[in-house]
């Protein structure tokens, strides 16, 4: 019984982890590709990208930052690919260390 939680427990942490890193990659995508803000859908996965960088990996704000021309993709790619890296790292070593 124990063994199963703990299984399926590892399990839902390791696929949060990798949706997170999913939605700061395509986050990430669509500023590359300059996708238009107004549509909902880019915007929702804007909007849950800033939310799920914890201002660590912040494309704005984050651990490194551009300037000149294209500053604002190099941001994005840049700081939440580490973002994703990071879930994915993290989400794994967490899956490990639960999992009977």
């Amino acid at each position: 019984m124990v063994t199963t939680i703990r299984a399926r427990l590892a399990q839902l942490i390791w696929l949060l982890a990798a949706l997170a890193a999913l939605v700061l990659a395509v986050g990430a995508l669509l500023i590359a590709l300059d996708a238009n803000r107004s549509n909902s859908l880019v915007d929702l996965v804007l909007r849950t990208a800033d939310y799920i960088d914890l201002d660590i990996f912040s494309r704005r704000d984050g651990i490194k930052q551009f300037t000149g021309d294209g500053a604002q993709v190099k941001n994005a790619l840049f700081n939440w690919g580490l973002g994703a890296i990071a879930y994915l790292i993290v989400g794994r070593l967490l899956d490990r260390i639960i999992k009977p």
